[in-house]
């Protein structure tokens, strides 16, 4: 037992993919709350202009979500 070798987390990974999720999370509220700001206004022209910009921070709020997840996995595996 004592020859087998541990390996252990790689701490620039793990502390990238916890700036990411950290990153995320604001990222989150925000496309969140801009795409029911869109729904919640159907009658403005303004809804028109935030409603792709919303779809695209939504997808790219899930692309950084799960890159964190990845990176913190592949830290610690």
């Amino acid at each position: 037992m004592a020859n087998q070798e541990q390996k252990h987390t790689n701490k620039q990974l793990l502390i990238k993919g916890l700036k990411r999720l950290a990153l995320a999370l604001p990222l989150l509220v925000l496309t969140t709350y801009a795409f029911t700001f869109t729904f919640l206004n159907k009658e403005t022209i303004p809804m028109y202009y935030v409603l792709p910009l919303a779809i695209l921070g939504m997808a790219g709020t899930i692309y950084t979500l799960f890159s964190g997840i990845k990176l913190i996995l592949k830290s610690i595996f």
